[in-house]
């Protein structure tokens, strides 16, 4: 069965349908540039674009980068303030001409993908899996139970959000090495690593397909890195997932 995910993110919204079989994109992903500011109608449009690129008209799942409980939008750390405690499942439903819409958080979807059909499936124990992009989002499971809207981007490291300090764009917007940005992931993972005690880490966002790069890097953490089997397509899957469980 093919389901529709979008993944909204803090440079692109993209998405596909999905092949729940296989976990995997039944067809090649289209994606837009976010909208700058990413008010609710602007993304909306986004998201429009992308689901009528295929002329999709099922049911469709959505990732969104921030706490998401009830369909509703509880905070907006990179997009737009006025997402906060908006109606996201009924406005962006009604701009996708009525269609069934499931929204959920962007890392928890990822997360759910990749306990499922990635890097995490059939393990046991605390599993975290960790987006790092435009912000840093996070996903927890207990024995594959997922405990949603951790939000662990957002814990403080250094007297300032970890994401401000450790996230990929960060990366990029100082222009660090790959050294350099390994040591702050590390700092940011023996962080975690002390409040959690998880037996996996894994990695996701665009940045897990240069694994390589930077884990090997990464000293001094018990739990194991692995980077994300389904990489930056994970949340399109997870929301794909999502819809289709409702």
């Amino acid at each position: 069965m093919n389901v529709f995910g979008v993944d909204i993110g803090g440079s692109g919204i993209k998405g596909a349908p999905v092949d729940l079989e296989r976990g995997d994109l039944a067809q090649e992903r289209f994606k837009v540039l976010t909208p700058h500011p990413a008010t609710p109608d602007a993304v909306a449009d986004g998201v429009t674009e992308v689901v009528s690129h295929f002329g999709w008209s099922g049911p469709v799942g959505i990732t969104f980068p921030g706490v998401v409980t009830g369909g509703v939008t509880r905070t907006a750390a990179n997009v737009d303030k006025g997402w906060v405690d908006v109606d996201a499942s009924k406005l962006l439903g009604e701009r996708l001409g009525g269609l069934p819409v499931t929204i959920l958080n962007d890392a928890d979807a990822a997360g759910v993908a990749e306990m499922t059909f990635g890097a995490g499936r059939g393990r046991k124990g605390t599993v975290m899996l960790l987006t790092f992009g435009t912000g840093i989002g996070s996903a927890v499971f207990i024995d594959g139970r997922l405990v949603p809207n951790t939000e662990l981007g957002h814990l403080e490291l250094h007297g300032n959000d970890a994401e401000k300090h450790a996230s990929t764009k960060v990366k990029d917007d100082e222009g660090l090495s790959w050294h350099h940005w390994a040591h702050r992931v590390q700092k940011y993972l023996e962080h975690v690593e002390m409040l959690f005690s998880p037996e996996l880490f894994i990695i996701g966002g665009g940045v897990s397909r240069k694994a390589d790069k930077f884990v090997p890097l990464i000293k001094g953490i018990r739990a194991e890195i692995v980077p994300a089997e389904l990489q930056n397509n994970a949340g399109i899957v997870g929301a794909a997932m999502a819809a289709a469980d409702r």
